[in-house]
């Protein structure tokens, strides 16, 4: 879940197989060195104020300037973002990234003893120790279909198998069946693709003939005159996609995009785990990695820790949430499915070596080692760590499909200090909610904001981008902000303080999230999460303010 992609990717195959020619931009393609290239009103809006500025941000600025002027932060708040690997060098991150001390950089040697070596910023879980690192993977369920067809491939009915057995080949039949839509799905994609191809590739030909250049403009295009009808017709078909948002470049991006997934994340004979060399399915072999924590995809790190982190008031980029913090970076989501065991041993990297919070922008459909994750998690509780998880960008009810990892443990146990956030935009109204975002009475504790949302983008640029991915940085950093005036509040009143506090519309209604977004269903906002709101700092640092009195008073 690393940004809406699959959103995207359900939407553009609708209107691709409806015959229209939109292609939807897919987020951080277009980085820009300037937020200025951004429509004002973006930029920081995660910041605003619902009351104060009509705005659903998250009141942080407001809580600056109100309540936090004659106070002093009395903790570092260390938060380890989980993620693709960030651009810990970004102008925006500077002084900002988490650095242990316990370690001589560049020596060569594991000087804290911690199993790392030169771990002087955090880790990465997809490389090995010649600095080769893993940047794509396939999808869960591809994994356990490679795993599993061998045994139950031949196999006709659950009847066939050992009851001992059965859940194992219940598992290869969801597998099973997700893997067949996907590739039908795509392959569909791809077919259309290259039809359009032929036509784009054409119609091209025909207007560079005419113009005597390949390198023409759409202004060019528009003053064509030609008794030439071949021309004209290649002249209207090219203004009409432009028409509808489509440009040679992002077709092409697009159909990368859909190789990609063909080739790479739904390939059967693609196994990039050799070059780590590792047992994934094994929890103790765990020397492995390397110590680059940007990697070869920090693009969807670097957008995540500058919510969270980014330099408030240098007049550069966008302004973060927290200022007494650092960014412990930590490497392990591919652009694929995550490793259960990448996951599991990154958050105890980051509760061993001292973090309070850890952002979780990642998740899956299928977790076949959750034992591991489950672990883990119960090992952050146990340490007094916050856990914040993206919802996820699938559209769908959390109550009912399972997303990983998840608070629920095997055993049907929850862990008390977990945050699962889903996505809001900027205004009231039916569009309040993220149409790509999931969602749960039960399960998804609050909102944040995650539509158009502005962050950093590697080697110093900004970018646009819209995900649950960037809602759980916004709590994760209102957290921080909180917990680093108040860090008398254990993790699991920290929790209770942002979900008590949260902005609540009891009389919203909103659109109900949806891969099709042209027969959406309303409800209301209050029904979509534990708290029917979105989290807010204004109101958390004024919660947080009575619950440390009360405990003074009490002890």
């Amino acid at each position: 879940m690393k940004i809406p992609q699959k959103h995207f990717v359900r939407t553009t195959l609708g209107l691709l197989l409806a015959g229209s020619t939109v292609f939807p931009a897919l987020a951080q393609d277009d980085p820009v060195p300037s937020v200025s290239a951004f429509e004002k009103g973006l930029v920081n809006w995660h910041n605003l104020d619902p009351v104060k500025d009509k705005v659903q941000g998250t009141g942080v600025n407001r809580a600056y300037t109100e309540l936090l002027p004659n106070k002093t932060p009395k903790k570092t708040v260390v938060v380890a973002v989980i993620d693709s690997g960030i651009d810990i060098y970004h102008e925006d991150l500077k002084g900002k990234i988490w650095v242990n001390e316990k370690e001589v950089a560049g020596n060569g040697q594991d000087d804290d003893r911690n199993g790392y070596v030169d771990d002087v910023h955090g880790w990465g879980f997809l490389g090995n120790a010649k600095g080769e690192n893993i940047r794509y993977e396939t999808y869960e369920f591809v994994r356990l279909l490679r795993k599993l067809a061998p045994t139950y491939q031949s196999v006709n009915s659950v009847e066939q198998v050992p009851a001992a057995q059965q859940p194992e080949y219940k598992t290869y039949l969801a597998a099973k069946q997700r893997y067949e839509q996907e590739k039908a799905k795509y392959q569909k994609t791809r077919e259309t693709l290259a039809q359009f191809e032929q036509s784009l590739v054409a119609c091209q030909a025909v207007l560079a003939d005419h113009l005597k250049t390949k390198s023409y403009t759409l202004e060019d295009v528009k003053r064509i005159s030609s008794p030439d009808q071949n021309v004209m017709r290649a002249r209207e078909w090219m203004l009409g996609t432009a028409s509808r948002g489509l440009t040679p470049e992002s077709f092409y991006k697009y159909k990368e995009h859909v190789d990609t997934f063909l080739d790479k994340h739904l390939n059967l004979d693609f196994n990039p785990r050799t070059l780590v060399a590792d047992n994934p399915e094994l929890i103790t072999d765990n020397k492995y990695g390397n110590n680059d924590v940007v990697g070869p995809r920090p693009t969807h790190g670097t957008p995540v820790a500058g919510l969270i982190a980014g330099l408030r008031g240098n007049g550069v980029g966008i302004d973060g949430i927290a200022e007494n913090i650092k960014i412990m970076a930590l490497r392990a989501v591919p652009e694929g499915d995550e490793r259960d065991k990448d996951i599991a041993l990154a958050i105890r990297y980051a509760v061993d070596n001292g973090a309070n919070i850890i952002n979780m922008s990642f998740g899956k459909g299928f977790s076949p080692q959750k034992k591991f994750v489950d672990e883990a998690v119960k090992y952050a509780e146990s340490k007094n760590v916050l856990l914040v998880h993206a919802a996820g960008n699938e559209a769908t009810n959390n109550d009912v499909v399972t997303h990983y990892p998840s608070r629920v443990l095997e055993d049907g146990t929850q862990i008390k200090t977990w945050i699962e956030v889903g996505a809001t935009s900027r205004a009231l109204g039916k569009d309040l909610v993220g149409v790509f975002s999931n969602y749960g009475k039960q399960t998804v504790d609050l909102f944040a904001p995650g539509v158009d949302i502005v962050s950093l983008a590697p080697e110093n640029k900004y970018n646009k981008m819209d995900g649950t991915s960037f809602s759980s940085p916004v709590v994760s950093g209102v957290a921080a902000l909180v917990w680093s005036y108040y860090p008398e509040l254990t993790a699991a009143e920290l929790k209770d303080v942002l979900l008590k506090s949260a902005t609540v519309y009891p009389k919203e209604t909103a659109y109900l999230p949806s891969d099709d977004p042209a027969n959406r269903k309303k409800t209301k906002f209050t029904d979509l999460s534990v708290t029917g709101g979105i989290v807010n700092a204004y109101g958390a640092l004024q919660l947080a303010e009575k619950v440390v009195a009360q405990k003074k008073t009490k002890s």
